[in-house]
């Protein structure tokens, strides 16, 4: 199993983090994506000690949504800095959030923009958040057309998908599509192409059922991949290896 988008070095984190780590090797899982957000555009390179620590353990660099009033011309020359440091394998999460509007939209917009065009220039994959923000992310994705990328956490509806699918995305559950009132999210993962899905925990939030209402970590990744692996008729070990393989395609640095 991979966990294909964790905050590992989220506060949470700090009493147990090694013991979380081990955890997730205990039950299976053989390498986590660790998202380089940190507290804000200056703190990007978060993710770098931690995966320099575990040679399982891969990070990305990126601007949260939450945090584009916040940026300056300087902080993307910082990104394409910390782009080419060996452990850095992707660009973000980066996106658009219109449901806790934290910065302005249009800003949000300039900035999810001009990371899409450096995961584009720099050929990395780009991990996008979107949150009641279909129209534009698909607008903007459209426009830059990066190389490839994952639409994380996905919630969003059938057009969206359909889109992600169209530029050569990959779409990735969370723990969400676990939730008793997730059906609708269930019917899109049903018809997504197996080489095409991924499964993460984005923990510490999230947590799956059964597990919902804890701190969540990577080792309960697996509860996510034996729901969705149920949810299509899918044997649990051949999703398992579908979903490792579609991750080392889509981040190859890992391979």
């Amino acid at each position: 199993m991979i966990d294909s988008h964790a905050h590992l070095d989220d506060a949470r984190f700090d009493a147990d983090r090694d013991a979380a780590i081990q955890r997730a090797r205990a039950a299976g899982v053989r390498k986590i994506l660790t998202i380089g957000n940190g507290r804000g555009p200056d703190d990007m390179g978060c993710g770098i000690p931690i995966s320099e620590a575990h040679d399982w353990i891969w990070t990305t660099a990126g601007i949260h949504p939450h945090d584009a009033a916040k940026v300056n011309e300087g902080h993307y020359s910082l990104l394409e800095g910390l782009a080419s440091h060996p452990r850095v394998i992707g660009i973000g999460e980066t996106g658009l959030d219109y449901y806790y509007d934290t910065s302005p939209r249009d800003i949000q917009r300039e900035v999810f923009l001009r990371q899409a065009s450096i995961a584009k220039k720099l050929d990395l994959p780009l991990i996008v958040h979107t949150r009641n923000a279909d129209e534009d992310t698909e607008s903007i994705l459209r426009e830059v057309a990066p190389n490839r990328g994952v639409i994380h956490c996905f919630t969003a509806g059938e057009r969206l998908a359909d889109a992600a699918l169209d530029l050569g995305f990959m779409i990735s559950f969370s723990g969400i599509i676990t939730f008793p009132k997730s059906q609708a999210l269930a019917e899109t993962a049903r018809r997504i192409p197996a080489d095409r899905i991924l499964v993460e925990t984005d923990c510490p939030y999230l947590a799956p059922v059964p597990r919902r209402g804890k701190r969540n970590e990577p080792a309960f990744v697996l509860d996510t991949a034996r729901f969705v692996s149920d949810l299509r008729g899918a044997e649990f070990e051949e999703f398992a290896l579908q979903t490792s393989a579609n991750f080392e395609k889509l981040f190859d640095k890992t391979s």
